[in-house]
Order: structure tokens, then sequence, then C-alpha cells
């Protein structure tokens, strides 16, 4: 990958520069105060900017949060982010109104070297998303007067051609900060020669989201583990009935074709964990995965999958796990993910979670993320780059 880093720019002295910095801060938050209930990729580009305060940058962070629709809106502020930010990184973090308006321009004015401002929802602007060049491009212009270099540490939004992401490194030195440069570095290795055994294992909600990734990675993995909402499509493309449990009709003869395929590389659950209904408290048992109660719902794998899952990821050496096996988010219907998780990080294999939901999971079931090899900030930014897609923000920093 011929991109310059991190490391050049602060060779080159960064010292009263301002830099501008596209971080990935689309933090999850509460819908009842606001606060964040997950603040990883708040950590996740702590390394980048502690480097440049180190090096008396005037840093000037820029990101997005949820998906408003060009407009201002008070629930995708940014401001809790800066105060979480300020209190990781161990001093005030200074926080425009604005993203490129006069509240914008006088707090990057006033900052000293050394200090870090937040710029508010950079999708507070239409010309951030406009498909239109010479808008996306007129926002770009707004947004490098406030820096004299430009890092991208934003993994999560790089397979997206925003003006941030990919219109702003061409009117800047541009460079990758820490967390773009690990992320490609790992994910090229999944994509180049891993060591064998090569296990996937894929879950959340579609297969239309995951099919490409699968087609992708099909001929390459030695076995592909497929959990979640996305498996009763397959179950039913065996001829199994599902009952009421998520499914695209669309896509079964797609799964069809892709169990024929694989070869026997495809292991699919062989009991799951079936509701009355999609709710914590609803009553639920574990059920053969080719006899789903016609009104009963799939929401979790069994354990006799969870213990034939474990069993295929032992002796693995490369492991790529992206989608919870569950709804993991409701205590009763968390333990095929739990599982799973385990197991992956007790393997010794050199294992990635690809973001995501995947990596919320991590966190929120209380697992050591030390024990795994490394967690993805970008699930659909890992989708595609192992799909073999051209990313926007990777292509942008390589010019």
């Amino acid at each position: 990958m011929s991109i310059r880093n991190l490391d050049d720019l602060l060779a080159e002295g960064v010292s009263g520069r301002r830099v501008l910095v596209r971080a990935d801060l689309n933090v999850p938050l509460d819908k009842q105060n606001g606060a964040i209930t997950d603040d990883g990729r708040i950590r996740a580009v702590l390394p980048t900017l502690s480097a440049l305060v180190q090096g008396g940058a005037k840093v000037v962070v820029c990101s997005h949060l949820g998906r408003p629709k060009g407009t201002p809106d008070p629930q995708f502020s940014l401001r809790p982010v800066a105060d979480r930010l300020g209190e990781l990184l161990g001093a005030p973090v200074h926080f425009a109104t604005d993203t490129v308006g006069d509240s914008a321009r006088s707090t990057v004015d006033a900052l000293a070297d050394g200090e870090v401002a937040l710029l508010e929802n950079l999708r507070f602007n239409a010309g951030e998303t406009s498909k239109d060049d010479a808008e996306r491009g007129a926002f770009a212009d707004q947004l490098a007067a406030f820096g004299e270099a430009y890092v991208d540490d934003a993994f999560g939004a790089v397979h997206r051609k925003h003006a941030s992401v990919y219109d702003v490194p061409a009117r800047l030195p541009h460079v990758a900060g820490r967390l773009v440069l690990r992320e490609v570095e790992v994910l090229s290795t999944l994509t180049g020669d891993p060591e064998r055994p090569y296990v996937v294992v894929l879950g959340g909600s579609k297969v239309s989201d995951k099919l490409a990734v699968i087609e992708a990675l099909l001929p390459k993995v030695d076995r592909l583990l497929i959990g979640g909402g996305m498996c009763f499509t397959f179950l039913k493309a065996q001829g199994h009935e599902v009952g009421s449990s998520l499914l695209e009709e669309e896509m079964v003869e797609t799964c069809r074709n892709l169990l024929e395929r694989s070869e026997g590389k495809i292991l699919l659950p062989v009991d799951v964990v079936a509701a009355d209904a999609f709710a914590p408290d609803a009553a639920h048992d574990t059920v053969r995965a080719d006899g789903i109660p016609t009104k009963r719902v799939g929401l979790d794998i069994g354990p006799e999958t969870v213990a034939g899952f474990a069993a295929a990821l032992k002796g693995a050496r490369t492991i790529f796990w992206n989608g919870p096996m569950g709804v993991f988010e409701m205590a009763p219907f968390a333990h095929g993910t739990r599982g799973v998780a385990e197991a992956i990080a007790s393997s010794g294999a050199f294992t990635v979670v690809g973001g995501g939901d995947s990596a919320a999971a991590v966190r929120a079931l209380g697992l050591d993320e030390s024990a795994f090899g490394h967690i993805s900030t970008g699930g659909g930014a890992s989708l595609e780059y192992l799909e073999g897609k051209t990313l926007p923000g990777i292509a942008a920093l390589e010019k």
C-alpha cells in the first residue's frame, strides 16, 4: 500500500501546524439521556490524536454521528463526544457548535499548540454526503481551510465517497492515521495468504448484506460458519421450515446454490433457541434447526451448535468473525454469541473481529478485548475490503 502515514507527517514536524483529522466518532447514544453507551471508536483514535498533541499540532477533529438529513439535529450533536474525548485525552477539547461556520472558524483560530478542537457533526451539512461533485467539493474547500495537513483515521468511513473522506485529501497533504494503517495491514493479511486452517464466522440479519463477502471468501476459506438471522434463509434452502424466523425468500435459491458450490465448507446450526415473540421475556426453548415450530421465531443458535462451531474453530490459525449469532442485546438470546466469541478468543489463532455489531457484542458481553488479535472499527468497510472493492477513502490517500 503506497500511502504516507502519520509517522511521515510527524517526522516533517507538526508543531504549530493545523492538522485536520477525520475520525470516526459515530458512537451509540442512549435514546433517553444522550449518554455514550460504547466509547470504543473514541478510544480507537486516541493513538493518532495523542501523537499529534505531543508533537505540538493544533488538532482539528471532524466526524459524523448518525444519519441526520443534511441539517442540524440536536439528537445527533457531537457535544457529548467532545466531553468524553477530553476525558480520555486528559485535556479539554474545544467544541465548535457548527462545522464550517463562525463557531468553527473562531474555535480553530483560537487553538494553541497541542490543543484539540472538535467540529460539529459533518452530516449537518448537505455537502458532506452529496452525490453532486460540485456541492461536495465546495464543502470540502471549507473543511480543508481548517488544516495545513490532513490525517484520515476514520476507517469506518473509508468506503464512503464523502467530502471529508474523498475530496479533502485532494486539497491537502494527506496521510493515513495509526488506526487506518493498522486496519488495512490486518485486512490485507486476510485477503493475501493467511495461515491455515482459515475459518470465517458470519452472522447478522440478512444474507443479502453478506452475499458479496461470502462469494469472495468461499474459495479462500477452509470452513464458513453461519449463524444469526441469516442462517434461517440457508436452512430454508435446505428444505427446512423456519417458523416465523427472519427469512429472505428471494435469497433462498441463492443460498441453495452457495451450499451446492461450497464443497461442504459451510456449517449451519443444528439447533436454535426459538421464542414465542421477539422480546426478552418471551417464552423460549431449544429446538432442532430442522424442526422450528410454525409460530416461533429463532433468536439464537443453540448449545449443540455452539459446541460444533467451537470444534470447527479449534486448531484454526486464522479466524475472521463478522456478525452476532443471535439477538445478543437480549440476555436470554446472548449465549450463542458469547459461546462463539469465547471459542474464538481462546483458539490461539490470529483473530479479527469485523467491527459493527460484533465489536459491540464483545464489549456489551464484557469479554476481554485483548483476547482478540484485532477488533475492527468498520463493519461495512471491513466487508467491502474483503470483497475486493476499491474504497474511496483509501484510494484518495493513495493519490
